[in-house]
């Protein structure tokens, strides 16, 4: 589960820079372009906090997998001893 949220962080993360990319180059500022250059900014910007929270709900989930895979092991070693 992780490594899917970290997958769509990244990919996020990505269309976040390049949408910032496009508010800062002149491509934005063509006639006949989509939108301006704040809703390029904005956009970008909302991108990039939605990656940081799926980022943080993917470290999340590692750490929770991780401990329940510990406290399963120490479980089945003690029973083991």
């Amino acid at each position: 589960m992780g490594r899917n949220l970290f997958i769509l962080a990244g990919t996020l993360l990505l269309f976040s820079l390049i949408s910032c990319g496009l508010a800062y180059t002149n491509i934005a500022r063509e006639p006949g372009s989509p939108g301006d250059v704040s809703l390029w900014r904005t956009m970008g910007l909302i991108l990039l906090v939605i990656s940081l929270i799926v980022a943080l709900s993917g470290v999340l989930s590692t750490l929770f997998e991780q401990a329940e895979r510990r406290a399963e092991d120490q479980r089945r070693n003690r029973r083991n001893s």
